[in-house]
């Protein structure tokens, strides 16, 4: 499955069709993509974070220990697989409006290939910088919304003003979702589980 992320950002049109035609289990998609993307980004950030830390101002580095680190990345891998596991429940579940009727793994094939630009944007996290962070993750955000309204009416095989307003539902939900997740982060971090800096 690894094999379709070239095909996403160089052809979208032609690398859905090809998606389309495939039928995966959902733990062999897990398996071979979503468990390896989805740690692009907390491995990434668990190095950044650990080893180079970033700066304010002219500062020194400000830097989490390895023990926090570790713990904010397997947080956020978790978020981040249980994120596209109720993306792909959504769209199975709105799929019958639009008499379409995929399989829950297809469902949760597609959120993983559309999330696919937000997975390889964390690298950026390897060398911690806001201005930088911001660029590149507004970049994988509008491929990412670019890749939902241009592969869901080829996915499901069905007509593109309906793929818009399909499209338009699961944006919608997945920003409710991002909102829960930062809740629930500001909640663990009240608990005393939030980041701990060195020095």
């Amino acid at each position: 499955m690894i094999h379709h992320v070239l095909g996403l950002f160089t052809h979208p049109d032609q690398e859905w069709r090809q998606i389309r035609g495939e039928e995966e289990s959902i733990s062999h998609l897990y398996l071979t993509h979503t468990l390896i993307l989805a740690a692009i980004p907390a491995v990434s950030a668990f190095i950044g974070t650990s080893q180079f830390g970033w700066t304010q101002a002219g500062r020194l580095p400000v830097l989490l220990t390895v023990e926090s680190a570790l713990t904010m990345s397997v947080m956020s891998y978790i978020a981040m697989l249980v994120g596209i596991a109720i993306m792909g429940a959504f769209v199975h579940w709105m799929a019958r409006t639009y008499d379409a009727t995929p399989s829950l793994a297809r469902c949760i094939a597609f959120a993983t290939y559309t999330a696919t630009p937000l997975f390889i944007g964390g690298l950026v996290a390897l060398y911690p910088h806001v201005w930088i962070g911001m660029l590149v993750g507004a970049a994988a955000v509008t491929y990412t919304v670019f890749l939902l309204y241009v592969g869901l009416p080829t996915f499901m095989n069905i007509p593109a003003d309906e793929g818009f307003l399909f499209s338009s539902s699961v944006l919608a939900v997945g920003l409710v979702v991002l909102v829960a997740i930062m809740a629930a982060t500001v909640i663990i971090w009240g608990l005393g589980m939030g980041p701990m800096y060195i020095g």
